[in-house]
């Protein structure tokens, strides 16, 4: 019994989880969704990386400082 309840269960998920997905797939709702969030990710991403760049430069030109005034 146990094992037959198992495979119901299997079964039910799979044809769940094919109807979701093609439901998604198929949505041009989910679909603009899914593009506005990829370019917003993307936008953030290449924020990051500019901000990383800029505190970089930040600390060289700090470091540069402080060696200067090291010599003095």
């Amino acid at each position: 019994m146990a094992g037959g309840a198992n495979f119901m269960q299997r079964v039910l998920s799979y044809v769940v989880n094919e109807v979701v997905v093609n439901g998604l797939a198929n949505s041009p709702a989910f679909q603009r969704f899914a593009v506005r969030t990829s370019r917003s990710i993307e936008d953030i991403s290449s924020k990051a990386i500019q901000k990383r760049q800029e505190i970089i430069e930040q600390v060289k030109d700090i470091s540069e400082v402080v060696c200067f005034l090291k010599l003095i």
